[in-house]
């Protein structure tokens, strides 16, 4: 006899098994690796600005071109993604950026620098938007946002551990030797996800996979279920026509996709500009070296637990309940980095608090945008919504870059990074209500 299965609904109501941890697990190191690979410019920025003599503001166009690359590859690969599976893409990106970042001690000139940023930014785009799809589509509805934020805190962490490696490794064995480590890790993970690594189950029945494979994927997911003879899956979600980037905009996606992009645009700006330009800011202060790296390092840490603590949150209150105080209190703390500079005690916590909120804050975006889209969209929005977000990830840095280059005053400096969180503020007031428990609704519905 036959008897129908919702693979998705049986999964929310089973408890989470060793080998869903497992894929959880590899999905973080994944993303741990990628905040390291995308922080690492940031942090041998003043070694290499020492060693090749060559002002601070150059740096900004590459930068710039790493965080474009990221751009591309989130906006480009996501949605093969969506077409071919998380898994494929996953894993070859990931061995994709592992050969670039080996490659990048080699380049001898910031022309070089430009080049090989940008291509290893293709691969790393890919990353995020499907090690979030995998994550999310492997855990169980009542955890699923926790889950979502506590994978994407990998990314921070591996920013944070950048920092305090580089600040370890650069004074005895130069800057290349961020670049040897956080190209040689990735391809041993990249053999792991060939061996473990499977593809989700729930991709696999909207694309009509066969029965058996689906049937052996579930008895690891779920030991106990009981599979008839001729089991037939499902899931509550129908295959739609067209192209998955248009489909953004129907049903009632048009609204929420915009305030997803908004949000993310603004708050990317402020985030890359704060990861790239820290460093090397509060070196030029008289700061040495190694407290310089740390203050960055002190900015991921901040959004780790930022990440951690909003996720247990937003699981209880909803995203716009934490996530407005969230961004009101990150206006305030990027504004008062420019004038902590007289004590380092303070300075570091005014870093953490930003961490916090910034950084912290956006998994929380990035989660809203993988809670909200179907699985046959949720590589795509998300890639997308990250996408759009890094052209704010591009601009921040360049802009930065040039603000520099016009030498005005730190304060300044710190004031104008601050504003993209006020609009978040005002979008977050005026454009988009999140019910508690639940992804952000199909249309906006401003307060009064």
């Amino acid at each position: 006899m036959s008897s129908r299965i919702e693979v998705s609904q049986l999964i929310d109501d089973s408890k989470i098994s060793p080998f869903q941890w497992g894929v959880l697990l590899l999905c973080g190191f994944c993303m741990i690796l990628d905040g390291f690979d995308v922080q690492a410019m940031g942090y041998v920025a003043p070694a290499l600005l020492q060693d090749w003599k060559v002002d601070k503001a150059s740096l900004g166009p590459v930068f710039g071109a790493g965080l474009f690359g990221l751009l591309l590859g989130s906006l480009l690969i996501s949605v093969v993604a969506d077409k071919l599976g998380r898994r494929p893409v996953l894993i070859g990106s990931t061995f994709f950026f592992a050969i670039c970042t080996l490659a990048t001690p080699w380049v001898s000139n910031v022309e070089q620098l430009m080049v090989i940023r940008f291509i290893t930014g293709l691969g790393l785009g890919a990353i995020m938007p499907n090690a979030m799809a995998l994550s999310g589509e492997f855990s169980p509805q009542r955890r699923r946002i926790s889950i979502m934020m506590i994978i994407s805190c990998g990314f921070t962490i591996g920013a944070m551990l950048g920092g305090v490696i580089a600040a370890a490794l650069i004074p005895r064995f130069g800057w290349q030797s961020v670049f040897y480590v956080g190209g040689t890790v990735p391809l041993l993970i990249t053999v792991a996800m060939l061996k473990y690594l499977p593809e989700s189950i729930q991709f696999q029945v909207v694309n009509n996979a066969p029965a058996e494979k689906i049937a052996a994927l579930l008895k690891r997911i779920v030991p106990s279920v009981k599979l008839g003879s001729n089991p037939q899956f499902a899931v509550p979600e129908k295959k739609e026509a067209g192209a998955p980037v248009v489909r953004l905009f129907r049903n009632g996606r048009a609204g929420p996709t915009l305030v997803l992009w908004a949000i993310s645009f603004m708050n990317l700006i402020a985030l890359y500009f704060l990861s790239n330009w820290l460093p090397t800011l509060a070196k030029s202060t008289g700061m040495s070296l190694e407290h310089a790296v740390l203050l960055g390092a002190m900015l991921q840490f901040g959004g780790t637990l930022g990440t951690i603590t909003m996720g247990w949150l937003i699981d209880r209150l909803g995203f716009r309940r934490v996530l407005l105080p969230c961004f009101i209190v990150a206006g305030c703390s990027i504004a008062l980095i420019g004038h902590s500079a007289a004590s380092l005690a303070v300075l570091f916590a005014v870093v953490f608090v930003t961490g916090f909120a910034v950084v912290g804050g956006q998994p929380a975006i990035n989660a809203m945008a993988a809670s909200y889209y179907p699985t046959t969209l949720r590589s795509t929005g998300v890639g997308w919504c990250l996408g759009i977000g890094r052209i704010g990830a591009v601009i921040g840095p360049v802009v930065g870059g040039e603000l520099i280059r016009l030498n005005l005053a730190q304060s300044d400096l710190f004031h104008a990074a601050a504003l993209p969180s006020v609009v978040i503020v005002l979008v977050l007031l005026f454009g988009v209500r999140s019910e508690r428990g639940k992804p952000l609704p199909a249309s906006l519905v401003p307060l009064h």
